[in-house]
C-alpha cells in the first residue's frame, strides 16, 4: 500500500475566485519572507525563516478559481538528516464550488510519515492553512503570527 501524502480541506463560504486570490496572496497567510511573485504562472519565489527553514517553489499549475500547485525546485531544514528531503515535493490547492460555499483541498504531495519532517510539516500546514489562510479567505486578514510558533517548535526539536 502506497503512502498517502499530508492533505487538509475546508469549506469557507465564499466564492472559488476568492478563494483562489487568497491562496495566491501567500504573505498574507504564510508569511513575509516570501521573496518573488506568487501568483504568476511558472514564476519561482523563495521561502525562508532564519537558518532553520529555506524553500524555493516553482508555479507549475495555475488554473484561476480552480487549481494552484507549486513544486519545491530546491529545499532545506536544519533540523532533518537528509536537509533538503522536501525537494522535489508539491504543494496543491484544489478548489471547487461546494453547496453555496467552496471546498479548498490542500495536499502536500510526496509528504508522507516516512519523511523526518512530517510531523513538524504537517503541524505548520495544518496552522497556515487550516487556520492562517481559511482566516484569510474569510476576513481578509491571515494569522501569520503562527509562524513564530511553528519555529519554536522546530527550535524544540534540538
Amino acid at each position: 500500500m502506497t503512502e498517502r501524502s499530508f492533505t487538509t480541506t475546508n469549506v469557507v463560504d465564499q466564492t472559488p475566485m476568492e478563494v483562489f486570490d487568497a491562496v495566491n496572496n501567500v504573505r498574507g497567510w504564510w508569511s513575509t519572507d516570501i521573496d518573488g511573485p506568487t501568483d504568476v504562472a511558472g514564476a519561482e519565489f523563495s521561502y525562508h525563516y532564519q537558518d532553520i527553514h529555506r524553500h524555493r517553489f516553482k508555479i507549475v499549475e495555475f488554473v484561476p478559481g480552480e487549481t494552484v500547485e507549486w513544486l519545491c525546485v530546491e529545499g532545506y531544514f536544519n533540523f532533518t538528516a537528509d536537509p533538503q528531503e522536501r525537494t522535489d515535493t508539491r504543494i496543491r490547492f484544489d478548489i471547487s464550488p461546494e453547496g453555496e460555499g467552496t471546498r479548498l483541498r490542500f495536499t502536500h504531495v510526496g509528504l508522507t510519515r516516512h519523511h523526518e519532517c512530517y510531523d513538524v510539516c504537517a503541524n505548520a500546514w495544518g496552522g497556515y492553512v487550516g487556520s492562517s489562510l481559511k482566516t484569510l479567505i474569510a476576513t481578509g486578514s491571515g494569522d501569520r503570527n503562527n509562524e513564530v510558533r511553528n519555529a519554536e517548535a522546530l527550535q524544540q526539536r534540538h
